[in-house]
């Protein structure tokens, strides 16, 4: 009989890191070993798989932010292709920033895939400047991701000054049960010997905390091809949050300077993207006032994701973008 595929859960609040984390993992991933990566993201268009699709691995997306909803089917779905896809030696599950974890793990170790999968550590990825801030503390989005991780990880330390890094000790350490590991790192450069082992088990969400009606609840159409329809805008809205998004023929490029000034003067939390720009493919990641511009393999689609507290003007925006778009001739 095929053992159980190890699995591990990534958790990590919006902009910290976690698609890097991965992408560190795979580099360290043993070359006889196959894995797979299964991404949720709270937006619509798929930013974190196109991140992950050079990567040796096989992926596949759940958009929408549909893995923690109630019903949970987008996830089994795509959970279940994707082991009969790939046969993994290890799988790692990357959710959305903006969900709860205990759906995911009550669906992980139920019946279905109790002989399928065994549930190791789950890794919980922390900026710690972002402890400064009372509401990410009160967050419960943010504090049931802490409270489920078996390991907490300050990622970005590099950034961090002495006293926030003792801050998040403190936290850290003021968890019962106590955590199994508590670590430092930068640039998501997470080890492999943390995935071994088992989850302890706990889930701190209030027992109704999944059955408000924020996500989908039905598994998505697939999204129409840019070759019939080049330039298409999608929203979604949950959980307090916003985000809308473009998927767009790779024909249309971008200045990447006036790309980074697109929202100028709106309350956005992040701004991701894999995008054909004049300069050649991008990543774009602007979090938390930092901006991330890497270079990026050649993808079929260009992919844009902005994620805002508040409504975003999706028909302004959609006008500058399109005014920023150089066509060819």
């Amino acid at each position: 009989m095929q053992r159980a595929i190890p699995t591990n859960l990534i958790l990590g609040f919006l902009g910290v890191g976690k698609t890097t984390a991965i992408r560190h993992l795979l580099q360290l991933k043993p070359a006889h070993e196959s894995w797979a990566i299964l991404v949720n993201e709270f937006g619509e268009v798929g930013i974190d798989g196109a991140l992950l699709s050079d990567q040796n691995a096989v992926v596949r997306e759940i958009p929408g932010g549909c893995m923690c909803c109630v019903a949970g089917l987008p996830m089994q779905i795509g959970l279940n292709r994707l082991i009969h896809q790939a046969r993994p030696d290890r799988l790692l599950i990357e959710p959305t920033g903006l969900g709860h974890p205990s759906q995911i793990i009550q669906t992980l170790t139920n019946e279905h895939y109790r002989d399928v999968l065994t549930l190791g550590p789950v890794i919980g990825l922390v900026d710690p400047r972002r402890l400064a801030d009372p509401r990410v503390l009160e967050n419960e989005q943010f504090r049931d991701q802490a409270a489920t991780a078996d390991i907490l990880v300050a990622n970005k330390t590099d950034l961090c000054s002495a006293g926030e890094l003792h801050h998040f000790d403190a936290w850290a350490q003021g968890f019962r049960p106590t955590k199994r590991a508590i670590h430092h790192t930068r640039n998501g450069q997470l080890q492999l010997a943390w995935l071994e082992g088992h989850h302890a088990g706990t889930d701190p969400s209030p027992p109704d905390s999944h059955h408000r009606p924020h996500h989908h609840e039905e598994p998505l159409a697939p999204p129409v091809s840019v070759e019939d329809q080049p330039w298409q805008q999608v929203s979604n809205k949950g959980l307090g949050h916003f985000s809308l998004g473009w998927r767009l023929h790779p024909r249309f490029t971008f200045p990447e300077t006036e790309l980074l000034a697109l929202t100028a003067g709106l309350p956005v939390l992040r701004i991701k993207g894999v995008i054909h720009t004049t300069s050649g493919w991008r990543a774009i990641n602007v979090a938390d006032d930092t901006v991330s511009i890497t270079s990026a393999s050649r993808q079929e689609v260009s992919r844009l994701e902005i994620i805002s507290p508040e409504p975003l003007p999706s028909e302004a925006l959609d006008e500058r973008l399109r005014q920023l778009a150089h066509r060819p001739g």
